[in-house]
């Protein structure tokens, strides 16, 4: 099962296209989604589902244009739709552009299908009170949007967020996967339960 990453909009936001050669699903869509769609037609995919793992506006500005091509549908926690009526949601501020509309689907939590592709959806806030985590235990290897990065970690200090959530979030629903689980996060490079685990100075108390 396949994972490209595409680095997309004007915060590089890391895109993660996984699939099995024939359906594919497309995790934070952040910026124009040609290399998206190009790769899509390349590997004679069918895109099934967007993801988002929250609703801050460099993880969403190719949602709008990624369903209109493709007609997927757009799944979200409804616990994150309140940033939609924000800055942080809408862009539009600090130079960015704003984010063009679109509907998406409420997420739940749990285990889930997205065409072929098995995969569980973690309740991860701290970051956003709606963060999500997409778990794709096929591939050993879990889409954690701006919860935990390359040994550091998301801010948490934007409206919704919550220091010693994103910690048990982390520590309940991360670190105690595989240790070879890779991680992908939202930005910067991928790393792995067990280097953050070891090393992820946020965690100190925790490590082995």
């Amino acid at each position: 099962m396949p994972i490209k990453t595409f680095p997309l909009g004007p915060l590089e936001t890391n895109c993660h296209l996984v699939h099995n050669g024939r359906t594919a699903v497309v995790v934070d869509p952040g910026g124009a989604p040609r290399p998206v769609l190009n790769y899509l037609e390349m590997q004679g995919l069918t895109l099934t589902h967007i993801l988002n793992t929250h609703l801050h506006f460099d993880h969403i500005y190719g949602n709008a244009a990624l369903a209109a091509a493709t007609g997927a549908p757009i799944l979200a926690s409804a616990d994150d739709a309140f940033l939609r009526q924000t800055e942080l949601g809408k862009g539009g501020a600090f130079g960015f552009p704003a984010v063009d509309d679109f509907t998406s689907i409420d997420l739940e939590p749990g285990e889930h299908r997205f065409g072929d592709l098995a995969c569980t959806a973690f309740a991860t806030p701290g970051h956003t009170p709606g963060s999500l985590s997409f778990y794709f235990p096929e591939e050993d290897t879990i889409i954690v949007g701006d919860l935990i990065f390359y040994r550091s970690i998301g801010r948490t200090d934007f409206p919704g967020g919550d220091l010693e959530k994103l910690r048990a979030s982390v520590r309940d629903h991360i670190f105690t996967l595989p240790g070879k689980t890779r991680i992908l996060p939202g930005h910067g490079p991928a790393t792995s339960v067990d280097d953050e685990t070891r090393n992820n100075p946020y965690f100190g108390d925790f490590a082995v």
